[in-house]
């Protein structure tokens, strides 16, 4: 690992920690509704953008709580600026990240597949005897 990669990992993870406070604490948008949590801030090698990831969760409308996040990046690039010690304070841009709703999605169908496989087992089971 270079020493910029390093140094990249850590800027994410201060952003990552920077941003999820704004958003919990400082962020008075009304269109940004439920629980929103930061999964992962990737910033550009120059420091200009940085993706951030969110997740959802008891939002009213995701769309309009993208929409919020999106017209409030300014107030957060500011704040982000006050908190984080960078020479360039990076352009915000928000992703939806639905990893959380797909590994959900993937865990019931496992427990599906479980469910019917003991059900096989037991029929196989009771045809034996």
């Amino acid at each position: 690992m270079s020493k910029n990669e390093a140094r990249l990992g850590r800027v994410n993870e201060e952003l990552m920690k920077a941003i999820s406070h704004i958003i919990t604490y400082e962020l008075k948008n009304p269109d940004v509704t439920g629980m929103i949590s930061v999964t992962r801030v990737k910033v550009t090698p120059d420091l200009k953008y940085a993706k951030v990831y969110v997740s959802l969760l008891n939002s009213k409308s995701v769309e309009k709580t993208m929409q919020g996040l999106k017209e409030s990046a300014g107030f957060m690039r500011s704040q982000v600026a006050k908190k984080v010690n960078l020479r360039i304070t990076p352009e915000l841009v928000f992703e939806y990240d639905d990893s959380i709703e797909h590994g959900e999605k993937i865990d019931n169908i496992l427990k599906q597949i479980s469910m019917q496989d003991k059900e096989l087992k037991e029929k196989l089971n009771s045809k034996k005897d």
